[in-house]
């Protein structure tokens, strides 16, 4: 009789009109592989990555027909102010997002930040002078809060079996949507001189020339934010006082051991206050947020500093590669990144922790960086090949210690305060973000004029340099720095 009583008490408690409750449900009585929830967060993050980096290709001749700068060597200044206005717009406003997705559920950030795409990605494309592109840009990064909130979605919409997935497929969407992005925009920019047959000069497209690739973006966005309203809600909006209110007095009464029963119900709720409330002070949610800054510090100087080694000429260290060529790797990369995070992280995750493989992932990245000067003295088919391969594995090094951070960042909190966790972090690593790309492109300038000095000539001394980041970010990840959160 005692073991039933202790079996009804551990059995959760639903409430009938909570949304998060309904998901539990559903979690509980399905088994086998997501497949719709991965597709669903897949396409919402793609949604949001491609406006990032769909404008570098093109963004040297939009600041040069606005006729800003007086020299041509300024028009790189003005690109900058640009390109840095969404980071700096997002990282104003993350904490507020992820505290809305907090109070009034993930779905309704998601709907506001896929239409935030729509509406000023399209007026981005656009824009006839420099201060309606940069205000476009500052909106859409100020607006589009929904990343943060999609990262606890990922976590809360699974079966725990099933959170390492849900968040490889973030990290890997965005990966995808940062190498698909430059792709369009590259290809779709200025079409009535790519494809004059087509579009002709005085067309819509051929009078606002950086329009198509906004506008292909946007249709595809505003596709998302109408199929947007069909997800599920995960947030749990019901009151615990009156849940305890009705229930505590008898589980007390029949609990075997005091109050277990009350103990092992579902915390999950709004309005959950709780020991250590604060975010600031949860040092297993601050330390891998710092952690997590560290490391997109490097990611984004890498890829910054990649691109211009590629494109360089030969006696500077670089491989002479044209934009097309690339292209060609970052595509390449971009589907084995893929394929590595649909079958093999979630594995890889659950036998070796999240942890582990980040100092794994940073480790094995050391020498791979090393050797890349070396690669550059190679030539025709063992170029490609050995390039192909090292762009590879640091990619899917660079995601999967990525992926690792961010399960520890959404295990250290409860439900209620995922939201604003995951907007700290955001807002954090936006600012990181934001001095990659300026620190890698001058770090990369300083060491090309660099190229007779015995000690790190040249590139050696680029790649160093993000080694050196790259073994803080792993020391980082060892105790006292590094706290798990607690079972």
């Amino acid at each position: 009789m005692a073991q039933d009583c202790r079996e009804a008490l551990l059995k959760k408690n639903y409430y009938e009109n909570c949304p998060g409750c309904k998901v539990d449900q559903l979690k509980e009585l399905r088994r086998g592989l997501p497949i719709r929830e991965l597709v669903s967060i897949w396409i919402v993050v793609l949604c949001t990555a491609l406006p990032i980096s769909s404008l570098f290709p093109f963004l040297y001749f939009m600041v040069r027909d606005f006729n800003i700068a007086k020299r041509e060597e300024d028009i790189g200044y003005y690109a900058g102010y640009i390109g840095s206005s969404f980071m700096f717009g997002r990282a104003l406003t993350s904490v507020f997002w992820g505290i809305v997705a907090d109070r009034y559920g993930r779905k309704p950030i998601i709907i506001i930040g896929t239409t935030t795409v729509v509406i000023f990605n399209t007026l981005f494309g656009l824009s006839t002078n420099f201060w309606m592109a940069i205000t476009t840009r500052f909106l859409m990064g100020s607006l589009n809060g929904l990343l943060g909130p999609i990262k606890a979605y990922a976590c809360e919409i699974f079966r725990e079996e099933h959170q390492a997935l849900g968040l490889s497929t973030v990290s890997t969407s965005w990966g995808i949507g940062l190498i698909i992005g430059p792709a369009l925009g590259g290809f779709l920019a200025q079409p009535a001189e790519k494809y004059p047959n087509i579009f002709p000069k005085e067309s819509l497209f051929g009078r606002f020339p950086y329009f198509l690739p906004c506008f292909c973006i946007s249709v595809f966005a505003l596709g998302v934010s109408i199929a947007s309203f069909w997800l599920p809600e995960t947030l749990h909006m019901h009151d615990e006082e009156r849940f305890l209110s009705d229930d505590s007095f008898d589980a007390m009464e029949t609990a075997p051991r005091g109050s277990e029963g009350i103990e092992k119900r579902p915390s999950n709720v709004r309005g959950k206050q709780s020991s250590g409330e604060s975010l600031i002070r949860n040092w297993p949610l601050m330390s891998s947020i710092i952690v997590y800054c560290i490391f997109s510090l490097h990611d984004m100087a890498y890829t910054e500093i990649f691109s211009l080694w590629a494109v360089s000429p030969r006696k500077f260290g670089g491989l002479s590669f044209s934009t097309e060529d690339v292209g060609v790797v970052l595509a390449v990369s971009g589907f084995s990144l893929f394929v590595f995070q649909l079958s093999l992280y979630p594995y890889v995750e659950r036998i070796l922790g999240p942890i582990t493989i980040c100092r794994l992932s940073g480790v094995i990245s050391i020498p791979l960086l090393s050797s890349y000067p070396f690669i550059a003295m190679l030539s025709g088919f063992s170029l490609t090949l050995l390039l192909n391969c090292a762009s590879i594995m640091k990619n899917i090094l660079s995601v999967s210690i990525v992926t690792g951070l961010f399960l520890l960042q959404n295990r250290a909190v409860d439900q209620h305060q995922r939201g604003a966790a995951n907007g700290i972090a955001m807002t954090a690593m936006s600012l990181f973000k934001a001095v990659g790309p300026a620190g890698g492109g001058a770090l990369f300038s300083w060491a090309q004029k660099r190229q007779n000095v015995s000690f790190l000539p040249g590139d050696h001394l680029v790649f160093f340099i993000l080694n050196v980041v790259e073994a803080i970010g792993v020391l980082m990840t060892f105790k006292p720095f590094l706290a798990q959160p607690s079972e």
